[in-house]
């Protein structure tokens, strides 16, 4: 512990002459999750817990100044300079585990990774369930109570990508398809030929969603009332287009089997 505190006392120190105003840690051991240590720091300089009207960032003392701790020993005083302009130049994004409550310290995609495995024994399992679930957004649902971040995820590795191609790609390294790719791989097939005029063009108009925004689309008969294939018809007249109601859900499910039967591990 205490060379760790060295290291990180002169990796921290500022040499404005030769440029070095901020630092990264690259932690190949652990390292960092010795910052868990309550004798590092010592006491906090200010505990701030704003309630909901309140700002976010504390008050100050009235003079511009806020004072550290009085021990004689360690005298330190914080300076705020007013009307100074700043610039963000790093950003520093940290998790928790929703399970535990505690800082994850390693990396979000092993975190993740670690979870998915934990929940799937191969790919294939995942792929067994996947196909097999009624409605995917359950099963995703249930992935991220077991700490599957998909949302964070999502910004690391690429916002374009599918859940399940985040999932396999993560926990199995596989590659990835972008929610693009899968619904031109499905227009390709000419998949829609076996469906009327207007039941195609509702199935069109959902992949479309798909492609834009994800498999949650596919999911929700809310999704007919929403712009473009609302301005297609009622929701009443749209499910008509396919006889009933159980024929359009069975259409929605038959389309997700679509996007993801060229999946290689699936054959």
């Amino acid at each position: 512990m205490t060379e760790f505190k060295q290291i990180i006392g002169r990796g921290t120190r500022i040499a404005e002459d030769f440029g070095k105003m901020s630092f990264t840690i690259m932690d190949f051991r652990k390292a960092t999750e010795l910052f868990a240590d309550p004798d590092f720091d010592g006491d906090p300089v200010q505990i701030y817990e704003p309630d909901a009207d309140e700002p976010i960032t504390p008050p100050d003392d009235g003079d511009g100044t806020e004072e550290g701790p009085t021990n004689e020993d360690d005298p330190r005083i914080k300076y705020v300079v007013d009307d100074v302009p700043v610039e963000v130049v790093m950003e520093r994004v940290q998790y928790m585990d929703p399970k535990t409550g505690k800082l994850i310290t390693e990396s979000l995609k092993e975190y993740s990774k670690k979870n998915i495995r934990s929940e799937y024994t191969s790919l294939n399992d995942f792929l067994s369930q996947w196909n097999d679930a009624e409605r995917k957004m359950a099963l995703l649902a249930s992935l991220q109570e077991q700490g599957v971040l998909l949302e964070e995820l999502r910004e690391t590795v690429g916002k374009e990508y599918d859940a399940f191609d985040l999932i396999c790609h993560v926990g199995f390294d596989q590659p990835p398809l972008t929610r693009r790719e899968r619904a031109e791989n499905v227009k390709k097939r000419n998949y829609f030929v076996k469906y009327g005029e207007k039941a195609r063009a509702v199935l069109e108009a959902l992949l479309e969603k798909y492609a834009d925004q994800g498999i949650e689309q596919l999911e929700s008969m809310d999704v007919l009332k929403v712009a473009p294939i609302s301005e297609l018809g009622t929701p009443l007249e749209l499910v008509k287009a396919f006889g009933n109601k159980a024929d359009f859900l069975q259409a929605t499910t038959e389309l997700e089997q679509a996007l993801y039967q060229d999946y290689p591990q699936a054959m």
